[in-house]
């Protein structure tokens, strides 16, 4: 069982910063590509950034230059760092995790959503 837990939503105004953390916890092996993921209101869900093991990173344009996404190894986390934030960034914010556990399976993992809303 492999389970991953966001944290660090809230409210925040228009061009204030939050930091996003996500732990990865149970029978994991090793963890490959880690990364963040939103949702809003009656839209589809869409990467926001990635990180590999080697710690190449991957942004989506609307992100870009704003936010930064860092992980930590021997703590099985993934941070997202989100700076000059914008209304248009209100949304559910959702961790992957590709994760192969010690008994061998590769297994995608999502968390279960940390709620951003930016009020203008």
């Amino acid at each position: 069982q492999v389970q991953l837990v966001e944290s660090g939503g809230g409210l925040v105004q228009a061009g204030g910063s939050l930091r996003l953390s996500c732990a990865a916890s149970g029978s994991i092996f090793s963890i490959n590509d880690m990364g963040w993921y939103r949702q809003a209101p009656g839209k589809r869900r869409d990467l926001v950034a990635t990180i590999t093991r080697g710690v190449i990173t991957n942004y989506s344009d609307s992100v870009k230059g704003r936010f930064t996404i860092t992980r930590d190894g021997a703590k099985n986390t993934v941070y997202l760092q989100m700076n000059s934030l914008k209304p248009e960034d209100t949304a559910v914010y959702y961790c992957h995790a590709a994760i192969t556990t010690r008994e061998g399976y590769g297994m995608d993992c999502w968390g279960k959503g940390t709620l951003v809303t930016v009020s203008s």
